[in-house]
């Protein structure tokens, strides 16, 4: 199943149970908005989940692009990306949790055929302020498949205050034998969705008020659902990334993590640019100049004579955006020459310590990863 069909597939189960389609907002939040960028599929409904009417009703689907910096240290590993798309199905005080539960397993097991024996689930085992999901634990037992509570993993919020809730994960098993162990215990299983009983507020003081209405948020990542579906070890082994990772493996020898790091980072940077953010030491422009430092690390960690000018125009785009990329990569080298000279000093010979590196990047605007790959 390829990716157009897997969002095809995800759309038409919902919208076949009445859920209306939204059109994705912009990675880009309004400016009344304080986070940098869309971070998941139901921070553009936030105003609906505590309470305000939806045009569009009270059952919603979507995909959603979204972009994360959390994770960036995960960046070349099997599974996590900076930009993704979230698949995304909303009850707006409609229907409820155990619903959602059972919808979502039909879809996985006759929607994408996935079979039993390659899921396991999670749930809410309660904590000092909200006790266990005994209604989510009931239904995955009816339906018959494993089950784990946890104390710590299965609560969603989008932020430290705002709509939150008890969630209930869905692992996949990617290992090559059989299925061992459970989600807490062996990585082998992989998250592919989330439900979150989307029920509380949390305030400035860390305290919970009921919502307004009884919500239910689901998220999954696509990239993640396609390379289980296509049998793939790593999402970067999928349809959707095959051309970004047979241009770059076809312009630079690079070993497998680099590989990752520097498609994830180039296609990252492309997505950003093209939604009309600039390069800059402050905001959303910090965030892709860094994005683009990244990439340019890794790309010439054993071969500084490795450049973007490669990159072909139908992969990266023409004009601003291409233009854009060389100009950072100008800069980059500029800052390289600037912090072998700094580095170069008797007062940075030996380890550095924290200190150091405050100083390096306050002062001399040279970021860790960079003085690493300096001194490497």
């Amino acid at each position: 199943m390829n990716t157009d069909d897997t969002v095809r597939t995800f759309v038409d189960f919902y919208r076949e149970r009445g859920h209306e389609l939204i059109t994705g907002s912009s990675l880009l939040p309004p400016p009344s908005d304080p986070v940098l960028f869309t971070t998941s599929g139901m921070h553009p409904l936030t105003p609906y989940l505590q309470g305000r009417p939806h045009p569009q009703g009270r059952r919603l689907v979507n995909v959603q692009r979204c972009l994360r910096t959390t994770d960036l240290d995960e960046i070349g590993d099997l599974t996590h990306l900076t930009v993704f798309e979230m698949l995304g199905s909303w009850s707006l005080g409609d229907y409820g949790h155990p619903q959602s539960l059972r919808w979502g397993y039909e879809l996985l097991r006759d929607g994408f055929g996935i079979p039993d024996e390659k899921l396991y689930v999670t749930v809410f085992g309660g904590d000092e302020q909200v006790g266990p999901d005994l209604e989510s634990l009931r239904t995955w037992r009816e339906l018959g498949l494993p089950v784990e509570s946890t104390r710590d993993e299965n609560w969603w919020s989008n932020g430290p205050v705002g709509p939150c809730g008890p969630d209930s994960e869905i692992f996949f098993w990617t290992g090559d034998g059989p299925p061992e162990g459970c989600p807490t215990t062996d990585s082998r299983w992989v998250e592919i969705w989330n439900h979150v009983h989307m029920r509380y507020e949390r305030g400035e003081d860390g305290g919970l008020v009921p919502l307004r209405q009884v919500n239910v948020d689901t998220g999954m990542g696509l990239e993640r659902l396609v390379s289980v579906l296509q049998g793939r070890r790593s999402v970067y082994e999928t349809d959707l990334f095959e051309p970004w990772t047979r241009t770059v493996s076809q312009l630079w020898e690079l070993d497998e993590r680099s590989m990752r790091v520097v498609c994830d980072h180039l296609r990252s940077s492309v997505v950003v640019l093209g939604e009309g953010v600039r390069p800059s030491n402050i905001g959303r422009g910090y965030v892709v100049r860094r994005l683009i430092r990244r990439l340019l690390t890794a790309l010439r960690r054993d071969d500084d004579s490795r450049t973007l000018v490669d990159l072909p125009v139908e992969l990266v785009g023409g004009g601003t955006v291409r233009g854009l990329l060389l100009d950072e990569e100008r800069r980059f080298g500029q800052l390289l020459e600037r912090g072998r000279r700094v580095l170069s000093r008797p007062e940075f010979r030996g380890p550095l310590s924290e200190e150091d590196y405050h100083y390096l990047h306050d002062t001399h605007g040279l970021p860790r990863e960079l003085v690493a790959g300096l001194l490497g």
